[in-house]
C-alpha cells in the first residue's frame, strides 16, 4: 500500500511540472574500452584525413575565404589544414559551458562531468494510441513542447520535437521558436535550415534574454549535422556563422551509416566522424574564439541487406564508448544519440534497442544526450507514449551515474543490525523508515503489484499507463511566467517577420 501511494505522489508530482532538476553531476566514471595505442592509432587516421584526404565546405564562399585567411590549403572547395593547427584551434573551445534558461533554475551546464537529457529532434511523423500516426501539426508540436517541460528528467527542450507539417515551412521557426520561449522556460535549440532562419532564433533570444546577457553568455544553440563522408555543405557554415557570430553555441554531428557514408569498419567511421567534427570546431574558432562547441556522434550500424539503419546494436555502443574517450582527450563536450530504435511502435524491440542505445551513451560520458526521449521508428516518428516512457527510464541514470553508491555512516545502517536481530526484517525499523522514500527509484509507469490488484486495475500495459499520464500532465499544465513586455516584443517580432516572409510550403 505505502509503495502505491508513493508511485501516485511522484505521477502526481510530475503531472504538475518539473521541479528543478537542470542536469546531471556525474559521480560514475566513464567507460573506457580503448588503451593508448589503439587511440593514438584512429588519432593518426584523423590527422591524415584531415591533412591528406581534406574536407570539403561546399556552398558557402565565404566560409572557404575564411579557411583561406587563416592559412589554409583550398583547392576548389577541398580544406586541408596541419592536424596540430586544428588541434590547436579546437582547443580555443570551451571544455564546458552554461547554457542559460529563461528560468535560471534550468540552465545546463554542457562539458565537464556533467550530462544534459534532450528531447527527440526532427521527426515529420508523430503517433499516439488514440490518433495513431500521422503528420505533425502545431497542436502536437505546442503538446509535446509542455510534456517535455513538464518532466522531471528532461532537462533540455530540444528544438524539432516533430514537423508541424500543417503550417508553411518558411514561417514554421517562428511558431516553434516562440512556442519553446512560451510555453516552457528550460533551453532549447534554434533553427539551422536557412540563414535567415538561423537570424530570427538568435534574434528572438535576444528579445527574451536581453542583449546584454547575450552579449556575456549562451543562451542558445544551433544543432547540424555534417553531409558525410567528408562534405560540409552551407547549412552548417551559415549556421556557425548566425550563432557562433554572436558569441553563442553550435552542436555538430557527423551522422554516419557505417557501410554508406563511411566504411563498414567501425574504427574507420568513428576516424571519420572525428575528423570531419574537428574541422567543423576549428571552423567556429575562426569565425569567433572560444564559441561553444559541442562535438556529436551519430554513428550507426545499417543493415546490409535492405540499407535500414540499425539501433541498440554493438557497433553503435562501441562508438559511443571510443567517441567519449577521444573527444575527453580533446577537450570537448560530447553528445550522443539516446533512446534509439527502429521500431514502429512502443513494443519489445523499442524497448531492447533504446535501452541498449541509452546506456551505451550513459556510460560513454555523453555530456549531451539528444533523442533521449520519444524517438521511433529510426526518426521519422515521435511517440507520445515513448517519450514519457523513455523520460520515465531517465530518472534511474540520475540516480546511477549522478549519486552512485553512498558509502556514508547512514548508508552502512549500523543501527538498523541493532534493531533486528538475526532471522529478522528490516521492513520497519527505524533506519527503513528514514530512508523508504528515497532509497530506491521507483519508474512511476512500471507495474511492481501484485497480478491480483494489476487484474483488478484493468490489466494496462505500459504503454497504456503511458497514454493516461501524458493526457494528466497535459491536463495539470499551466505556463511558467514570464514578463509581459517581453511577451509582446516576442509576438510583435513573430508578426512582423511573418508578413516580411513569403508563404512557402517547400
Amino acid at each position: 500500500m505505502a509503495r502505491r501511494a508513493r508511485a501516485a505522489r511522484q505521477r502526481s508530482a510530475a503531472a504538475k511540472g518539473a521541479p528543478a532538476s537542470p542536469y546531471i553531476r556525474r559521480r560514475l566514471p566513464a567507460f573506457e574500452v580503448l588503451d593508448e595505442e589503439e587511440l593514438r592509432r584512429i588519432e593518426t587516421q584523423v590527422d591524415w584525413i584531415v591533412q591528406d584526404v581534406g574536407i570539403a565546405f561546399r556552398g558557402d564562399p565565404e566560409a572557404l575565404q575564411l579557411w583561406r585567411e587563416a592559412g589554409a590549403t583550398v583547392d576548389d572547395d577541398l580544406v586541408r589544414a596541419p592536424a596540430d593547427w586544428v588541434r590547436a584551434m579546437c582547443a580555443k573551445a570551451p571544455r564546458q559551458f552554461t547554457q542559460r534558461a529563461r528560468n535560471p533554475d534550468r540552465s545546463v551546464v554542457i562539458g565537464g562531468d556533467n550530462q544534459v537529457y534532450a528531447a527527440v529532434y526532427g521527426p515529420p511523423f508523430v503517433r499516439d494510441l488514440e490518433g495513431g500516426r500521422r503528420y505533425g501539426d502545431l497542436e502536437s508540436f505546442r503538446n509535446l513542447v509542455k510534456l517535455i517541460y513538464m518532466h522531471p528528467h528532461l532537462h533540455h527542450g530540444s528544438f524539432v520535437v516533430c514537423e508541424p507539417c500543417d503550417i508553411p515551412v518558411s514561417t514554421r521557426h517562428l511558431d516553434m521558436l516562440h512556442a519553446h520561449m512560451t510555453l516552457s522556460d528550460k533551453p532549447h535549440f534554434g533553427a539551422i535550415t536557412e540563414k535567415s532562419r538561423a537570424q530570427d532564433s538568435v534574434d528572438m533570444a535576444e528579445i527574451v534574454f536581453g542583449r546584454e546577457t547575450m552579449d556575456e553568455h549562451c543562451v542558445i544553440l544551433g544543432n547540424v549535422n555534417t553531409n558525410s563522408p567528408l562534405l560540409i555543405d552551407k547549412v552548417v557554415t551559415e549556421a556557425i556563422r548566425a550563432y557562433c557570430g554572436r558569441g553563442q553555441g553550435i552542436a555538430v554531428a557527423p551522422f554516419i551509416l557505417s557501410g554508406a557514408m563511411g566504411p563498414v569498419s567501425t574504427a574507420a567511421s568513428v576516424a571519420q566522424a572525428l575528423a570531419e567534427a574537428l574541422m567543423v570546431c576549428a571552423f567556429a574558432q575562426l569565425v569567433r574564439p572560444g564559441a561553444p562547441f559541442i562535438l556529436g556522434n551519430f554513428l550507426t550500424s545499417m543493415s546490409l541487406k535492405s540499407g535500414a539503419p540499425t539501433f541498440g546494436t554493438p557497433e553503435p555502443a562501441l562508438s559511443h564508448y571510443v567517441m567519449g574517450q577521444l573527444a575527453r582527450r580533446a577537450g570537448l563536450p560530447l553528445r550522443c544519440g539516446g533512446s534509439l530504435t527502429s521500431s514502429k511502435i512502443e513494443d519489445a524491440q523499442a524497448a531492447y534497442e533504446s535501452a541498449d542505445s541509452m546506456h551505451s551513451t550513459v556510460l560513454a560520458g555523453a555530456n549531451f544526450v539528444l533523442q533521449a526521449a520519444g524517438w521511433l521508428e529510426g526518426g521519422l516518428c515521435t511517440g507520445f507514449e515513448k517519450l514519457v516512457m523513455d523520460a520515465d527510464r531517465l530518472g534511474a541514470y540520475r540516480k546511477l551515474v549522478g549519486e552512485g553508491l553512498d558509502t556514508g555512516d547512514e548508508a552502512l545502517a549500523r543501527d538498523a543490525y541493532g534493531e533486528v536481530g538475526p532471522g529478522g526484517h528490516f521492513l520497519g525499523c527505524g533506519h527503513t523508515m528514514r530512508n523508504y522514500l528515497t532509497a530506491f527509484y521507483e519508474p512511476a509507469l512500471s507495474d511492481n503489484d501484485t497480478m491480483e490488484n494489476w487484474l483488478e486495475r484493468g490489466s494496462t500495459d505500459m504503454r497504456r499507463r503511458a497514454h493516461a499520464r501524458w493526457k494528466e500532465m497535459l491536463e495539470q499544465y499551466a505556463p511558467p511566467p514570464m514578463d509581459e513586455a517581453v511577451r509582446e516584443e516576442l509576438d510583435a517580432f513573430v508578426a512582423r517577420r511573418k508578413e516580411e516572409l513569403p508563404e512557402a510550403w517547400y
